[in-house]
């Protein structure tokens, strides 16, 4: 099953910038996922339990960095189109 998925990382810091680039390019290291950064969101594309797995490691990794919130939505739909 596809999943599209809008995810917004803000890292509890002052220089938060170098936190969140980090982020996403832990998520585009992923080949199987598309990973679509944006200004205030970042939307990934794929198959859902890779995108869950994806997230899961990156967000792990992240959270042993800086106090961090992480908004998470997900629809069971490919809206990459």
């Amino acid at each position: 099953m596809k999943c599209s998925v809008e995810l917004s990382y803000y890292p509890l810091v002052d220089d938060f910038k170098p936190h969140v680039k980090a982020f996403i390019a832990e998520l585009q290291k992923y080949d199987r996922l598309k990973v679509e950064p944006g200004s205030i969101s970042t939307r990934v594309f794929g198959e859902y339990t890779e995108v869950m797995a994806a997230l899961t490691e990156v967000m792990g990794k992240s959270f042993q960095g800086p106090a961090a919130s992480v908004v998470i939505k997900i629809l069971n739909a490919d809206r990459d189109k």
